[in-house]
């Protein structure tokens, strides 16, 4: 069993679970608890899984959202090819949404100059790397910042919304499952991305493989919501095959 496999596997057995005990995962995948541990650690940089002693949890299970900094860090590789895969969906000209993200950052960064866009977002990040881009007209939606993801939330972001509608949302989420649909931890984060949602004709969501089959807190969205998942090649085939099964197209990048 490749690396990867085996911290899949771990992921699998921890949410089913509720924990995983180190030990138990050497035994039954015959490896010895170093090799564990490292695992953990992958799992734990990733966002998934918080280590605890002897073992680790599912993040999910204690409501523990990463900083930003953080999940920036980890499955760079994936989400770069991921926003290269979006770029598919951008239109011509229009108006699209960007959703505060590490992923949607990528995607941010790598919007073609030759085409005249208007671009909202919720994150002043976005918007700084947006604005130097001459053919882009940047919409940044006001309110509360908050820390851990940098997006702004609440009334003054959501009334802008109730009034715009663009092309294409491409949204980022801690979740996505057939069961729960699209989750996040925050429910004021939740209420925007549910109002963006609202706001366009195409929803596409950008969530690379640790987010298919984890479930948070608020929930913004169900798969019916979108017209398309772009994800990345380390994602779990039956829980992709069960997405598409519930009508929602996916790409593998």
């Amino acid at each position: 069993m490749y690396a990867e496999e085996r911290q899949q596997e771990i992921l699998r057995l921890a949410r089913e679970a509720g924990r995983v005990d180190v030990m138990a995962l050497a035994e039954g995948m015959n490896v010895t608890a170093e090799t564990i541990r490292r695992d953990l650690t992958v799992l734990e940089r990733a966002g998934v899984l918080r280590r605890v002693h002897g073992g680790a949890i599912p993040v999910e299970r204690i409501g523990f959202e990463p900083a930003l900094a953080a999940r920036d860090a980890v499955l760079i590789t994936e989400k770069e090819r991921i926003a290269k895969a979006a770029l598919a969906e951008v239109p011509d000209e229009g108006a699209v949404i960007l959703d505060a993200g590490t992923t949607t950052a990528r995607l941010a960064h790598l919007l073609p100059s030759d085409r005249e866009l208007t671009v909202v977002v919720n994150s002043p990040v976005l918007a700084s790397a947006l604005g130097l881009k001459p053919n882009l007209t940047v919409l940044l939606l006001g309110g509360r910042l908050r820390g851990k993801t940098l997006a702004t939330v609440d009334d003054w972001a959501l009334r802008p919304l109730a009034e715009l509608y663009v092309d294409v949302a491409f949204m980022g989420t801690n979740g996505c499952s057939v069961e729960r649909g699209m989750t996040t931890p925050d429910p004021a984060e939740a209420a925007v991305k549910r109002a963006m949602i609202g706001a366009a004709r195409r929803v596409v969501l950008l969530a690379d493989h640790t987010k298919i089959g984890n479930d948070y807190l608020a929930r913004f969205g169900t798969l019916a919501d979108l017209d398309l998942l772009i994800t990345d090649n380390g994602v779990d085939e039956e829980l992709a095959d069960d997405v598409e099964a519930a009508g929602v197209r996916v790409v593998r990048a």
